[in-house]
């Protein structure tokens, strides 16, 4: 899915009917993510703070540079911002987040392994509730979500957060039919996630932007697949082991594993250095969990995958700020929730656009 930079893309009288919307869409996502990434714009942090994914599942986009040109224009249509009150003082362990505030937990680093593999043994036991994806269903995802950075204009810098807000999404078991309904991030009825990535070209699955059948064919022998994890995201991210820890929550997070692929991802997850548990979480919907996490050094950020204390089952994700602090000015301090985010139904469905009863 990478775009050719040596040509314009984003030309609204070259793209089919529907498709400009389509292709406007993804184009503010990357650049609302570039920019706070790279410390350039209005919505920036500084780089210490990391890359957030791409809220699209095909995060691999990169932006045309012509695609800058319009991010002026559109930005306002697409972004609500909620202005966040004053932090606290330098030494403080509390700071407003996205949808909650948080205290930072003791990481109990010698508890990950046994956790991981009690939520592995689970994942396996919950075959019996995954019988598969026919090629003419799609995947069904409905989720709640939320980001904090900070907001650069002119001299002025704010902590601000996009509103807490509902995601659904769906995709073909072939990942090439896809809608996606997000507000901030697409109109009300949603953006189509059909059609060629920004080559031109049908978008081929892979580890970063997986399909149902592309999962259904990965090793689920947990060395043999750590060890592909570790190959196809070398060189990306804040390190390996960090990538690999983000690699696989986002594939917790934001697709479909089958059971046995799900339980060799916990196992493999276990294998990472530095990975540790957590006493208590909470997710973008308020439910408290255990949680395995891992801190990134380099951001003083750490990951949280959030779990039911009792079926043992995925909640969500979210990342703190635990070491330090970053942004401007220092505004996202120790106890921020930067990223949240809660995973309300995983099913599959007969129809795109159609949403169970249970998806809120």
């Amino acid at each position: 899915m990478n775009a050719d930079l040596s040509r314009p893309s984003f030309v609204e009288r070259e793209l089919p009917a529907g498709r400009h919307q389509f292709h406007k869409e993804r184009l503010m996502t990357q650049i609302h993510d570039d920019l706070r990434a790279s410390g350039a714009g209005p919505a920036a942090a500084p780089s210490r703070t990391g890359t957030r994914r791409n809220p699209f599942l095909r995060r691999a986009v990169l932006v045309p540079v012509a695609g800058f040109a319009l991010a002026g224009a559109l930005a306002a249509g697409f972004f609500g911002y909620v202005q966040l009150g004053a932090a606290d003082g330098p030494r403080s362990t509390m700071a407003t987040g996205p949808a909650m505030t948080t205290r930072i937990g003791a990481a109990d680093a010698k508890g990950a392994p046994q956790l991981l593999d009690r939520i592995s043994l689970a994942a396996s036991a919950s075959s019996a509730a995954h019988s598969g994806v026919r090629a003419d269903q799609y995947v069904y995802i409905g989720s709640k979500t939320a980001n904090t950075y900070v907001k650069t204009e002119g001299d002025k810098h704010t902590l601000v957060s996009e509103k807490l807000h509902e995601r659904h999404q769906w995709n073909s078991p072939d990942g090439i039919k896809g809608w996606l309904i997000e507000p901030g991030n697409t109109g009300p009825e949603g953006v189509t996630l059909e059609g060629p990535d920004e080559t031109g070209h049908t978008p081929t699955a892979h580890l970063n932007a997986p399909s149902y059948n592309y999962l259904a064919q990965l090793p689920t022998d947990p060395d043999v697949l750590l060890r592909k994890i570790y190959e196809e995201t070398k060189g990306k991210g804040r390190g390996p082991d960090q990538e690999a820890f983000t690699t696989i929550g986002d594939l917790l997070r934001a697709s479909y594993p089958p059971p046995a692929l799900t339980a060799a991802l916990y196992k493999a997850a276990a294998k990472i250095p530095g990975v540790v548990s957590l006493d208590d979480a909470v997710d973008a919907a308020g439910r408290h969990g255990i949680a395995v996490a891992r801190l990134d050094e380099q951001s003083g950020q750490r990951e949280e995958w959030i779990f039911d204390r009792q079926s043992l089952a995925f909640l969500g994700e979210r990342t703190v700020q635990v070491e330090g602090e970053s942004g401007e000015q220092g505004l996202i301090k120790p106890g921020t929730v930067v990223f949240t985010s809660a995973v309300m139904t995983r099913t599959v469905v007969d129809h795109i656009k159609e949403r169970p009863a249970t998806s809120g």
